[in-house]
């Protein structure tokens, strides 16, 4: 199964490094939700610190392609700017 819906040997070579990258993004995300939920219901204080820790890295994870994405994908950057660490409700800027 490819990540591609166009045939990658048409794509350019940042086409595909953003591809990468935003592949990485969503499982990133998705392993923070899964830890989430494991550090949810996990009981033991020790085992659920280090779910908790795992969750957070994946976090750090999520950010650091995020940046990579502000930096090198045209439009992130601006959309950045403007939704995130803004008051008010989410969506009336």
């Amino acid at each position: 199964m490819s990540d591609y819906h166009e045939p990658a040997e048409s794509l350019s070579e940042k086409a595909r490094s953003l591809t990468r990258a935003l592949n990485s993004l969503k499982e990133e995300i998705e392993a923070v939700d899964w830890y989430n939920q494991r550090y949810d219901v996990e009981k033991d204080k020790s085992l659920k610190n280090i779910l908790k820790h795992n969750m957070e890295e994946e976090m750090e994870h999520a950010c650091m392609t995020l940046e990579w994405l502000r930096r090198n994908m045209d439009g992130w950057d601006n959309e950045l700017r403007e939704n995130l660490f803004k008051e008010g409700e989410i969506g009336h800027h």
